[in-house]
């Protein structure tokens, strides 16, 4: 099955309320690779890949967020990495 990656950018309440941990949680839950980060604008940043019906799981889990998260919007681009990740990390 062909792997897509994709650039996440989510807005709204997400730092602070244990976001990062809930992406990293999902997407080994999912077989997602990638990585998570907080930006210096509040929002948070999500490298993904994976197949499409897995990344598209991944990302609508992602737009309703942990349990004091409050998603406002989920930005979506696709990316071409020059290499690919081997498993999900958290980065700073």
């Amino acid at each position: 099955m062909m792997t897509q990656a994709v650039r996440l950018l989510i807005r709204g309440r997400v730092q602070g309320v244990g976001f990062r941990y809930f992406t990293l949680q999902e997407a080994e839950k999912l077989g997602v690779k990638g990585s998570v980060r907080n930006c210096s604008d509040g929002s948070v940043e999500v490298i993904a890949v994976a197949e499409p019906t897995r990344l598209a799981q991944f990302i609508e889990v992602l737009q309703r967020g942990p349990r004091f998260a409050r998603v406002s919007g989920v930005e979506q681009e696709t990316i071409f990495l020059d290499h690919m990740p081997t498993g999900f990390t958290i980065t700073h």
